[in-house]
C-alpha cells in the first residue's frame, strides 16, 4: 500500500513534507540524453537498469530516447515495469524457485522477456515454466567477471549451458551477460580501466569459444555507469546496462577521471529533502532524515550547496549534521537537500518521487517496483 503523497502538483518545493525524495526533471533529462547519445554514437544498444529508479515513468522516458528495453533485478521489478508499459525486460539475476520462475514466464505473454543463468538446473526450470505456459524465454549465460557475484567462469561450462539452452523447449539462447559491479566503484581511473580490460578479455574469449562451436552470440550485455564508456567502444559489448547515471550519488562522486580529478560525468538530479528538527547547539543539528530515509551502505549523503556541514546518520528517523566553525548557522524548520550516498537502495525507501522543475512540483511518480524482494 502506497503512503500519502508528500506534495501536490504546483506546490513550491519549500512546502513539500519531509523526508521526501526530490528529482530535478531538467537535470534528469540532460542525463538521459547524454547516455542515449553516447550509446547511439558508439553504435551499441542501451538497456538501462531499472533497479536504480524502479519507476515506469522514468523507464518510459528512457525508451522514448531509444532504449531497447530495461534491465530488472527481481521478478517483482519486471512485473512493475511490464505493468507500467515496458515491453522488453531482461532480468539480470538468476531466478530460483518454481513460483518466481512461473511468474517470470507469465510476463512473456505481455512482453519480450530475457533472463540469465549460471546453472543447468535453472535452464531446466525455465524450460518447464515456458513450456507449461506456452511462451518463449530468451536465456543468457551469466559470465563470471568478478565482483564477487554470480556467473560461470569462462570456458567449457558456458559452452555446455549455451548448447543446452539452444535445444531446450520454450527457450532460445539470448547471448552473454557480463557485469562487474565492483569495477564501477574503483576510484582511480587507470585501475578501473584495467579491471574493465581484464573482464572484457574474458568475455571476448568466451564469445570466440561459442562462435568456434557454431553458436552465434549476437548480444553481449553489461556495463555500468563507471565503465560504460569503455564497453561502448570495445567492439565486444553490444548492449549497455547503466543505471545510476540518471541520478548519480555521493559514492560515484568519489570516482576520479583520467586527470585524477573528481569525475563529473553526469549531474546530481536526485535529492533527499529534509527538515532541521533541532539546532540548539552551534556545532551540530538534527534533521528528520535517518536510515529510514537515506541508505548509507556505501557512502554517507552529502549536504547539497552547503560548506562545512557533514551528515551522520544517528538513528532510524534522525540524522545528525556536524557543523564546522565556518558553516552558516541553521534555522529550526529549514529545508535542506541531501545527495544520496547510494541512489538505488535510497529510492527503494520511498513510495513516491517528487518531480520538480524550477523549485516547483511538476509531477509525483510512484516507485512501483520498490520493496522488490520477490
Amino acid at each position: 500500500m502506497l503512503t500519502r503523497q508528500p506534495a501536490e502538483i504546483g506546490m513550491a518545493v519549500e512546502a513539500v513534507d519531509t523526508p521526501a525524495l526530490l528529482l530535478d526533471i531538467d537535470i534528469l533529462d540532460r542525463n538521459l540524453k547524454q547516455m542515449a547519445d553516447a550509446a547511439d554514437q558508439a553504435g551499441v544498444r542501451l538497456r538501462p537498469h531499472a533497479k536504480s529508479h524502479k519507476c515506469p515513468n522514468i523507464a518510459l522516458k528512457q525508451m522514448a530516447l531509444g532504449a531497447v528495453g530495461v534491465c530488472c533485478q527481481k521478478v517483482s521489478e519486471a512485473e512493475a515495469m511490464v505493468e507500467g508499459g515496458i515491453r522488453n525486460v531482461l532480468v539480470t539475476y538468476e531466478i530460483v524457485g518454481e513460483p518466481k520462475v512461473l511468474r517470470l514466464a507469465s510476463l512473456a505473454r505481455h512482453a519480450q522477456v530475457s533472463v540469465i543463468t549460471d546453472h543447468l538446473d535453472q535452464v531446466m526450470a525455465y524450460s518447464r515454466a515456458a513450456s507449461e505456459l506456452g511462451v518463449t524465454l530468451s536465456v543468457m549465460v551469466d559470465v563470471y567477471v568478478g565482483g564477487p557475484r554470480t556467473g560461470v567462469e569462462p570456458g567449457g561450462q558456458i559452452l555446455d549451458l549455451a548448447q543446452q539452452i539452444a535445444v531446450a523447449p520454450g527457450l532460445k539462447f539470448g547471448g552473454l551477460q557480463a557485469y562487474n559491479g565492483a569495477a564501477q566503484h574503483i576510484r582511480d581511473c587507470t585501475e578501473r580501466r584495467t579491471a574493465y580490460a581484464v573482464y572484457a578479455d574474458k568475455v571476448n574469449k568466451t564469445k570466440e569459444l561459442l562462435e568456434d562451436n557454431g553458436i552465434s552470440c549476437e548480444t553481449i550485455s553489461g556495463a555500468g555507469t563507471g565503465t560504460y564508456m569503455w564497453e561502448a567502444g570495445s567492439g565486444i559489448f553490444t548492449e549497455l546496462q547503466p543505471g545510476s547515471y540518471i541520478f548519480m550519488d555521493a559514492d560515484y562522486a568519489t570516482n576520479l577521471d583520467e586527470d585524477g580529478r573528481l569525475w563529473q560525468g553526469f549531474e546530481n538530479s536526485l535529492f533527499i529533502l529534509t527538515t532541521v528538527m533541532n539546532c540548539r547547539a552551534r556545532d551540530y543539528a538534527i534533521v528528520d532524515a535517518g536510515t529510514k530515509a537515506a541508505n548509507i551502505d556505501t557512502a554517507m549523503p552529502l549536504v547539497y550547496k552547503h560548506t562545512g556541514i557533514i551528515y551522520e546518520a544517528t538513528g532510524d528517523e534522525h540524522g545528525k549534521l556536524e557543523l564546522a566553525p565556518e558553516a552558516a548557522p541553521l534555522r529550526l524548520g529549514e529545508k535542506l537537500r541531501l545527495i544520496p550516498g547510494h541512489c538505488d537502495p535510497t529510492v527503494n525507501l520511498y513510495d513516491w518521487i517528487v518531480c520538480i522543475r524550477d523549485d516547483t512540483v511538476e509531477a509525483i511518480w510512484p516507485v512501483s517496483g520498490r520493496g522488490a524482494v520477490l
